[in-house]
Parts: C-alpha cells; structure tokens; sequence
C-alpha cells in the first residue's frame, strides 16, 4: 500500500503544479495531503494510522516541516543561506542601474567589428552579468532588449541571436556566485553525511571492521567549493559559445557579418569602455576574489558584492554632476586606507601596546566611518532616485522568500517521499542497474535533463537531489566528491533555462522579442547551444580534475590546511615522495653520507647516538621505500584479475540481502495475522509459500559464488595488509629518523635562548641564602618554567627542581644548604652545554642545515608543519582525480 500513497503523492504533485498552483505552496501541500490521506486510510482500515507508511508514522513525517523550518533559519551549520538573498539583492541592484545595460553597449562597441564579434560580446557580457546578477531573467530581458534589435538590424542569424542570447543569459546558474550552486551545497552537505553513514554500514557488512579508515569518507562540499569547483567549467561553456560563433562567422559569414563602430576610437571612447568594464570587473575580483584567497566567506562576500552593487548604482542613477563619482571615491580611498592599515598593524584594540598601534587603529576608525558615509550616500541618491532602493528590497524580499518556501516544502515533500518507501525503492533501482555507478549516474543525468523540461532549476536542487544524491556519493566505485557531483547536476540543470516546451529562458526572450522573430527561430537557436552543454558537461565528466583541482589547492593551501601527516592525503603524498626518491636519490644518498661523516664527537652521548641512529635509518628509508613500491605495485597487479570477482560476489550479495529483506517483511505481515480476528489461515498459507521460494531463489542465488572467491578475497586482503605494514615501516623509520635530526637541530637552535640564563642561574644563589621559603621558591619556578621553552635544558632545569623540593622540605641553613648544592650543580651543566652547544651552533648547525633541506621532502616530509606550495598543488592534483576504492569493500 505504501506505493500506492506513494502514486498518490507525485499525482498531488504534477495536479498542483500543472494547474498552475505556486510551487511554493504545491510542495508542502502535496506531502501533506498524502500524509493525511495515508494517515487517514490506515486508522479506518487497518486501526493503526502507522500501517500505511513504510517507517515511523504521520507525526513524524509531518513534523518534518517544522523540523526543516528550523533548520534553515537556526541551526547555524546551514548558514550559507543567508548568502542567498545577498546575491540576489546584488544583481536586481546592478540590473535596474542600467550598469548591465551599459556593460552590453560597450562590450558591443568593442568587439562589433569583429566577424560574429557582436555575438561574442553578447557571451562575454552574460558570463560578466552571470559573475555579477546571477539572475536569469533580469539577464536575458537586458540582453534581448538591447543585442538582439542590434543583432538583427546588423543581419544576423535570429536563430543564431536567439540562441546566443538565451545560452548566454542562462551562464548565471554555473558561474559564481549563483544560488543554484549555494542551494545545491546546502543539499548536497546533508546527502554526503547521509552518503558518509552509509559507506560505513556498507565497510562494516563487507569487511566485519567497525571502523571504517577516513581516506574512505565521502567529501562534502561548500558553497566556496562549490564556486571554486564550477570556475572552469564555467569558462569552458563560455569558450565554447565563443568557439562556436567564431566558427559559424567563417564557415557561412552571412549569419554573423561583422558590426563597424561608427564612432571614433578616441579618448572619449576608451573613457566609457573603461567606465563601463572596470567597476563591474572590479566587483566580480573582490566578491569572487575573496572567495578563492581565503580571505571572506561566502556571506561576507555576498555583504561585500551588496555593498559594491549600491555605490555603483549611486554614480550611475546619478550621473551628469560633478558629485557622480564623489561616493565611490570616499569609498575606495577609505577600503585602500583600510587595508594598508590592516597590513601594518594588529587593529585588534585589545591588543593595543603602543602609541602608533592607537593612532592606526584611529586611522582605521575614520576609515570606516569614511565608507559608512560612503555606503550612507549612494543608498540615500538610490532610495530618492525612482524609489529605486525600495523596490529592489521589495523584489529581493520577494526572490528569497519564494526560494526559502520552496526549500522548506521541498523538505516536506522528501520526508513524504522517505515516509512511503520512495527513497529506498529508488535506491534498489539505481543500485540493481548492471553496469555500476556509471550507470547509475547517466541514469539520474538524463532523469535530471528530462525533469529540466518541466520543472524549474530550485524545484530540480531541492526535490531530486536530496534522494538520490546520497546514493551516488556512498557509491565507493568512482568515489566522487560532492562538489563534482554538484557541479555536474548544476551543469545539468542548466539546460532546464534552454529545453523546450517550458524552457524559461526561452519564455523571456519570447517576451522581449520583435514579433518578425518567430519561436520556432528561438528554439531553433537553443538547441545548438543545449548541444554545447552538454559537450561542456561530458568534459566536465570525463576530467573531474576540472572540477575538484581548485577546490584541493585552495584547501591545501588554506591557513586551516590539514598536515602532511593527515591519513587523507596519505597515498598522493606517497606518490609524490616516490617520484622524489626517483629523481633525487643521488642528492638524498649524498647528503646522508656527508652527514654521516660530521664530527659530533663533542655533542652528549645521547645525541651522538640519537643521530647516528637517525641518519643510519635515513639510509635504510631507499629499501624501505622500494619494498613498499613493490608490494603496492603487486596489489595494483593483482587488482585488474580480482575486481570482477569482486564485483560480482558483491553483487550477489547485494541481491541476496535484498531478498532477505522481503523475507523478513513477510515474515513480520505472518505474524501480524496472528494477531487480526478471522480466519487468516488462507493468507499465512500463501505468505509462508511465498517466503519458502524467496528462501529457496536466495539459497540459488549465494550458491552462483565462484569457488575462488575466498582464495582470490584472502589474496587481496594478504596484498593489503603487506601493503600497510611496508607503510608503516617506511613511516615508522623516517619519522623517528627525521625527528630525532630535527630535534638536535632545536637544541643547537635555542643555544642563544639559552645563553641569556646564566646570570639569572647565578641570582638564585642570593636568591635561595636570603630570600623568605616561599618568594624564593617561586623564583626558582619561575626559572624553571622559562628553562622548559628552552630544547634540551632539561638537565638544567630538573637540578633547579631539586633545589625548590630540598628548600620546600626544609627551611633551616641545612636545606638551603642543599638547595644550593643543587644551584650549583645546575651551572655546572650549564657550563658543559655551552661549550659543545657554541661550538655545534659554528660548525654543526650549518651542516645540518643543509642536510634537513635534502631531505625534508622525502624523509621528513611528514613531519612538517605544512605543505610547501608545490607539494599542495602536486597533491591537490592527485586528488582531484575519482579514484575506485570499491575493492576494499
């Protein structure tokens, strides 16, 4: 019956959506209905209002909105939402100042003359307005408003306009920053953890572990991911518009001719382009820019892109005086003020130590006092120009709100979906297909494409990725990241704007349009362009190191990014230290030998021996290395001849567990039966029948396991574990080896630290004979507590200690007396370290310097605070790549 109800939701759905019902409000109240209905069947029928549903009941499902509800607006894990209303504040903003408007006539002046330059401008400006407004209708209008009549007075193709116009106009969905990418990392955080909880369950069934290691996890993704990971798809759709009009204008020049700029190429000209390009470029580098360095999160960005959308649109609303640009000036002067301040001095007034730190942060507070004017002035011109500010909140209050209700119903709507067994029926499908994930993953594509000529893009991100995106990322076969997932299904949806019949991109243009353009022209036109989408979105696909490269390296470079020691980086970190064994090995193995040869004669005993073993263990890293390269070699041997097997167990596995669920389905409706009035003996005759064959079908099923399976399953499992042990061997060696070098390289380093003590060392004498008990213990603790940020004192500083017991136990002239024995002993051995100390730091400290350089990648790459910037980019590579993790499973 559950499928039924289930039936019911999704008829619900379409009746409301095809009657033109909000979307808004057809969401949550097709779950509702089908909630109560189900609700309302299963207490008249069955006695149980849970009878109907296929886990839990009606109260929980439908308090799922009021738990969603909460979650959007208070649970602060989930606020990059608030980015949303931001951005759309931000490109309504820039849309009715006319800035898009002008950015469409310079770039048109500009590149006109060129042949098809005149539809390149038109990309180039919907990729610019797509960095900037990232709304698609406000895109489209603008540019159809303005490019097409020029287009068609200038003799081009009006399928050929149409189409460039509309693909142009939809690039707001791919390019950051874009709330379709904001909405799908907010879906696409709960399905990795959903994913993540699953790809555990799944470790644990197959290799009876219970805890799964954290290379396996599923990556999530957030919003400054998700930007980072659609950059250069992004460009790569632009370049292929631009290709494609390029070609079009050589092959038949006739449906793109090029556009003479009638004017003159002189200052005047080179003033507006300037006018025109610089301040909406300038916008796009600090909003995205700030992303990619680091430096503002995805929210401060969007505060930053609203803030630099008003100034803009206070000069441009109030243009022809000779005050236009005053705002914008105080503006800039005073965020330049700012940050050159910012780069001399802490601004943090707690930490105020001196004169000149309190005139900077002075400065800085007029600074700020100076934009706030700034900001004050070009909201109060836009306010009193056209009332333009307000109807700019109103229509973003408008905007977010419609996206906020939508997430929430969308919410309701997938609780319904759960509640009535559609997410695991789904589920079975996807994972039942023969041909693995990839199978799986065209098959939601193409579900997604299709859904895209009837539904809108917020409807796609919040309906369909919540279910099945948890079932593509715990998938350990291709192993993705969230944020090629999400870049792939934004590329996808995408085309939602383009495909006819509902193609909303096409509804726009359609409106603007001369009525000489027919839509069959409009459509006409799309369809090329949804072609070279989809050849974006197959590169985008078949390389995802396109995707996930600068996601990594901007992490890995991050001040938060994680050390080399970090277990998840653990195998492209290995790779690059082989690759650095090959084309180094004679440099390493020359430093070892010279360092090997250094007279340390001088140093402790405990040192001498400490490094000895250091460099002797250095020297054994190249068989270490070597051994674990073969074995790791043997496992990807064998690997080729072991994953069909794999697969196929699996598989057979898979089937035979889903059989064992109906199983114990019907086993739980037979007793059940027993507790319903009547005569149920018929029913349980037929059940038990129907369990005796499933039994039957899954003993069939687990007897088509090949014979080798457990040989060819130990085979791997032995490969592996000799695979971890030559690792943790090379790692147990290095590490000790490189730490126990590193750490006499302290010692001699603190020598000058240490050099200081010694008249405080000769004070505790005075200290200790006159001082009361308790002021002079806590000089001595004093001393103590400074000797222990000092490498290799510790001798010193364990005598001052005995010196503080002996005067705590004793006060009289006899426990000073050994107090002072102790003192005494103390300087002794400060006396000996200094002799060796000053002498290694003149001639051992550069010796070791340059042996730590040699090997401080190889060896002793994991025991650095961080990865150099070439190690980073090098790593970031390797793991932007889909790596099959599926065999350890």
């Amino acid at each position: 019956m559950e499928l039924v109800f289930l039936g019911i939701l999704f008829l619900l759905m379409i009746t409301a959506l095809v009657s033109g019902f909000p979307v808004a409000f057809a969401l949550p109240g097709s779950a509702i209905g089908a909630v109560l209905l189900a609700a309302g069947a299963g207490y008249l029928f069955e006695g149980d209002v849970s009878a109907y549903f296929a886990q839990d009941g009606p109260t929980q499902w439908l308090s799922a909105g009021v738990t969603n509800f909460r979650s959007l607006y208070w649970i602060v894990e989930r606020d990059t939402l608030i980015a949303i209303p931001l951005f759309i504040f931000m490109g309504i903003m820039l849309q009715r100042s006319k800035i898009a408007e002008d950015l469409l006539v310079a770039m048109a002046q500009l590149f006109g003359p060129i042949p098809g330059g005149l539809g390149i401008s038109v990309v180039f400006v919907g990729a610019l307005l797509a960095a900037t407004t990232g709304i698609v209708g406000a895109t489209v209008i603008a540019m159809g408003l303005i490019s097409l009549p020029a287009m068609m007075r200038n003799n081009y193709s009006k399928s050929l306009a149409t189409g460039t116009i509309c693909a142009s106009g939809t690039l707001g969905q791919i390019i950051p920053p874009s709330i379709v990418l904001i909405i799908l990392a907010d879906q696409l955080s709960s399905a990795a953890d959903q994913a993540n909880t699953a790809r555990k369950v799944l470790y644990r069934e197959n290799t009876g572990e219970f805890s799964m290691p954290s290379h396996f996890d599923v990556v999530s993704a957030s919003a400054g991911d998700m930007f980072m990971g659609a950059l250069i798809p992004g460009a790569i759709l632009v370049g292929l518009y631009m290709l494609y009009i390029l070609v079009i204008a050589w092959i038949k020049p006739s449906m793109a001719p090029p556009v003479p700029y009638e004017g003159e190429y002189d200052a005047r000209f080179l003033r507006n382009i300037l006018l025109a390009l610089v301040p909406p470029l300038t916008l796009i580098f600090v909003v995205l820019g700030s992303i990619l360095l680091g430096v503002a999160t995805v929210n401060q960005a969007g505060a930053i892109g609203a803030v630099g959308a008003m100034i803009m649109a206070g000069y441009r609303l109030y243009g022809g005086r000779w005050t236009t640009f005053l705002p914008g000036l105080i503006a800039l002067v005073s965020v330049l003020a700012i940050a050159y301040l910012r780069s001399k001095h802490d601004l943090n007034i707690r930490n105020v130590q001196s004169e000149e730190e309190r005139q900077a942060i002075i400065y800085a507070g007029i600074a700020v006092g100076g934009l706030l004017f700034a900001i004050g002035w070009s909201a109060w011109r836009i306010y009193r120009i056209d009332n333009t500010l307000s109807e700019v909140m109103i229509e973003t209050a408008k905007t977010t709100s419609m996206v906020f209700i939508i997430l929430i119903g969308a919410a309701m709507l997938t609780s319904a979906f759960r509640a009535f067994g559609g997410e695991e029926l789904v589920k079975h499908y996807l994972t039942g297909l023969p041909g693995g994930f990839w199978t799986q993953f065209l098959v939601v594509m193409l579900v997604i494409f299709l859904l895209g000529f009837f539904l809108d893009f917020i409807e796609i991100a919040v309906v369909v990725v919540p279910i099945v995106a948890p079932i593509l990322l715990a998938n350990p076969e291709a192993n993705i990241t969230a944020v090629w997932l999400g870049v792939m299904i934004g590329l996808n949806i995408q085309t939602s704007f383009l495909t006819p019949p509902f193609g909303f991109a096409l509804f726009y243009l359609r409106g603007v349009a001369d009525k000489t353009i027919r839509t069959m022209d409009i459509y006409k036109g799309a369809s090329v362009f949804i072609g070279l989408q989809i050849l974006g979105l197959a590169i985008a696909g078949y390389y995802p190191t396109l995707v996930n490269y600068l996601p990594n390296r901007t992490h890995l470079l991050s001040d938060t990014a994680p050390p080399p020691m970090n277990p998840k980086i653990q195998g492209c970190l290995e790779d690059y230290v082989i690759e650095e064994y090959a084309n180094n090995e004679e440099t390493i193995r020359a430093a070892i030998q010279t360092a090997q040869k250094l007279d340390i004669s001088y140093l402790p005993a405990d040192l001498q021996q400490s490094f000895k073993e250091s460099t002797n263990d250095a020297a054994r890293s190249f068989d270490l290395m070597a051994e674990t390269a073969r074995v790791r070699q043997e496992l990807d041997d064998y690997a080729p001849e072991y994953a069909p097997i794999h697969r196929n167990v699996r598989t057979i596995e898979r089937d035979a567990k889903r059989i064992e669920a109906g199983i114990k389905d019907l086993e739980t409706e037979i007793k059940s039966l027993t507790y319903t009035a009547g005569d149920q003996s018929t029913a349980t005759a037929v059940m038990e029948a129907q369990v005796a064959s499933l039994k039957e079908d899954r003993e069939k099923l687990l007897a088509t396991i090949p014979d080798t399976w457990e040989a060819a399953r130990a085979r791997y499992i032995e490969l592996q574990d000799n695979l971890s042990k030559a690792q943790r061997k090379y790692y147990s060696t290095t590490d000790t080896a490189y730490e126990q070098t590193r750490n006499i390289r302290d010692v001699i380093a603190s020598t000058p630290a240490l050099k200081v003590f010694r008249p405080e060392l000769d004070m505790l004498a005075e200290t200790i004979t006159h001082a009361p008990q308790e002021p002079a213990m806590d000089t001595i603790k004093t001393v103590e507590d400074r000797l222990g940020d000092i490498a290799g004192a510790s001798a010193i500083k364990s005598n001052l200690s005995r010196a503080r017991r002996a005067l705590k136990k004793d006060d009289s002239e006899e426990g000073r007396t050994a107090a002072i024995k102790f003192q005494k002993k103390a300087i002794e051995i400060y006396e000996s370290e200094m002799v060796w100390r000053l002498r290694a730091e003149k001639e051992l400290a550069p010796a070791l310097a340059t042996y730590d350089a040699a090997i401080s990648k190889t060896i002793g790459v994991r025991s650095q605070a961080r990865l150099t910037d070439d190690q980073a980019k090098q790593i970031a590579m390797c793991q932007s790549s889909h790596k099959d993790v599926s065999l350890s499973f």
